[in-house]
C-alpha cells in the first residue's frame, strides 16, 4: 500500500520508524527545541509533539490542559497568553517554531483539541511551512477527521481514537495511519488495521496513571526490550516512545513493514 508519509521523511522501508513522544521526552524537557535536536540526533526518523491553544490564540506544544504537572501551577494553557506561558514554561515551542526547526524531520502532531476553526488554522501552518508532506496529523475524533480530509488530501492522518475497534469509521473519515495502544495490539486488532488498508501506528505504555493488568506495567511513552520486541513482532509501521535510543539496536532486526 502507497506510505506517502514515509517517503516523504525518508523513513528506511524495511523497519518501523521510529517517532521520539512528546519530541524525546527522556532526551530533554518534554515538547521543547532541546528534546527535538536530541532526538534527531539518536536517530528518530519523526518526532511527536502535542498542539494547543493559548487565550491569545497561539497555536503552542504542550501535552497538559493545565500546567500542573509541569510546572505546579493549575491554570490551564488556553487561559494564558503567550506571554505568560513562556514566563511559566521559557522553552515552550509554538507550532511554527517546530515546523521551522525540524527541517526535514517528520512530525506527528497531536491536536489535543475539540475546535475544527484551530484545526483549520493548524493545516494552514502545516501547509504555508511547506512541511504538508513531513507531517502527520493526529486527531481523536472521527468528525475532524472528515473535517481535516476535506481541506486537503495532502496531508497524512493518523486516527488517535479512544478505542481500537474503530478502524473501518476512521478509514471511511479519510484517516490513513491508526493508532493502538500497546496493550491494544493484538493479533485481532492489528489484522484489522491491515483489512481497513491503514498503517498501524503503536504507542507504547499504557494510557492511564494506575496500571491495569491488560496494559504493560509501563506508563505512557515508556517500554522494556521485552515489550519492544513483542511490538516488533507484529509488524507496525511506526513506534511511538519516549527514547528513540532503546530502538538503535532492534533497527536491522525489526521485521520488514
Amino acid at each position: 500500500m502507497p506510505d506517502p508519509w514515509r517517503q516523504a521523511i525518508g523513513g528506511p522501508p524495511d523497519r518501523p520508524l521510529v517517532v521520539a513522544h512528546r519530541g524525546g521526552a527522556a532526551l530533554a524537557a518534554e515538547n521543547t527545541l532541546a528534546a527535538l535536536s536530541a532526538a534527531e540526533a539518536e536517530g528518530a526518523d519523526a518526532i511527536e509533539t502535542d498542539v494547543r491553544q493559548t487565550h491569545d490564540g497561539v497555536l503552542v506544544c504542550v501535552h497538559d490542559a493545565d500546567l500542573s504537572r509541569l510546572c505546579g501551577d493549575p491554570r490551564h494553557v488556553a487561559d494564558l497568553d503567550l506571554p505568560v506561558l513562556r514566563q511559566l514554561l521559557p522553552e515552550v515551542m509554538t507550532l511554527r517554531d517546530v515546523l521551522a526547526a525540524s527541517g526535514k524531520l517528520g512530525l506527528l502532531l497531536d491536536f489535543k483539541l475539540a475546535d475544527e476553526a484551530a484545526l483549520l488554522r493548524v493545516m494552514e501552518d502545516i501547509v504555508r511551512s511547506g512541511a504538508a508532506r513531513r507531517v502527520l496529523l493526529g486527531l481523536r475524533s472521527l468528525p475532524l477527521i472528515r473535517a481535516a480530509r476535506s481541506r486537503t488530501p495532502e496531508i497524512d492522518i493518523l486516527a488517535f481514537l479512544d478505542s481500537p475497534y474503530l478502524v473501518e469509521q476512521a478509514a471511511a473519515a479519510g484517516a490513513r495511519w491508526y493508532r493502538l495502544w500497546q496493550g491494544w495490539a493484538m493479533e485481532e486488532s492489528v489484522a484489522a488495521v491491515r483489512r481497513a488498508n491503514l498503517r498501524l501506528v503503536v504507542m507504547v505504555g499504557q494510557p492511564r496513571s494506575v496500571a491495569l493488568p491488560e496494559y504493560p506495567p509501563f506508563p505512557v511513552g515508556e517500554v522494556d526490550q521485552d515489550g519492544l520486541s513483542r511490538i516488533a513482532a507484529i509488524g507496525p509501521d511506526a513506534i511511538l516512545l519516549d527514547d528513540p535510543r532503546l530502538l538503535q539496536a532492534g533497527k536491522k532486526s525489526c521485521p520488514p513493514v
